[in-house]
């Protein structure tokens, strides 16, 4: 068995293991570590769970989802019932500012703009509203505006990084340009790619990043 085929059947192992996916619905297609998805989900956060199943397998490089959102017919809602949940939640979640974020639903597809300070209030909003029933799609355009100095981000990004005990954090380079944060250098896996880019985003400051980390593919294990 080749590379491609352990990776293969790691994420197909991955997404079984998922409470939230339907694994018997989605294929995997493995190239040279770039991986897609294919197949039919029932719910826009089932496709999003699907992902982040895919993206916790080590040696996973690239990640493609074709995944189709195929809405039981019992389980539809109009965009009008589907913006009213979506405007409820947010606003019953601690995380979030009152009348913080706006939300626009078309066919299905719900738009989040708005601006908030933190990327985790970001990401809360896009989670809460990605389990309404009837949401096929969700477009995070919330903006973060906190006002902090560059240096004070860049110190705080490495010394989060190093708490975070990250066994590639001497070979990580962070640059940040006004709130942006550049981030180069190799990593061993997608998952430590991930906890980088966490720990970055957990930082006050932060409102893009620029991901140009490599893996260090001598590294790589076995599946």
């Amino acid at each position: 068995m080749n590379m491609d085929q352990q990776l293969q059947h790691a994420v197909l192992r991955e997404l079984a293991d998922d409470p939230a996916v339907e694994a018997k619905n989605i294929s995997v297609e493995v190239k040279q570590g770039a991986v897609t998805l294919k197949g039919l989900v029932g719910s826009f956060y089932e496709k999003w769970q699907a992902e982040r199943a895919a993206q916790r397998v080590q040696g996973v490089q690239s990640l493609v989802i074709d995944l189709q959102v195929n809405i039981a017919s019992d389980r539809q809602r109009s965009d009008a019932d589907i913006a009213l949940a979506a405007e409820k939640v947010l606003s019953w979640n601690a995380a979030i500012p009152p009348d913080s974020v706006k939300v626009k639903v078309e066919n299905g597809g719900v738009t989040l703009s708005g601006a908030l300070g933190w990327n985790f209030q970001r990401e809360t909003a896009q989670k809460i509203v990605a389990q309404l029933i009837g949401v096929v799609e969700v477009n995070n355009q919330i903006e973060i505006k906190p006002h902090v100095s560059s240096v004070r981000v860049k110190d705080d990004i490495d010394e989060a990084i190093k708490r975070q005990a990250i066994q590639d954090a001497a070979k990580i380079s962070v640059r940040v340009e006004g709130s942006k944060v550049i981030l180069e250098g190799s990593v061993s896996n997608w998952a430590e790619r991930d906890v980088i880019k966490h720990t970055v985003w957990s930082t006050r400051g932060v409102q893009s990043v620029v991901d140009h980390l490599k893996y260090d593919t001598s590294r790589m294990k076995n599946f």
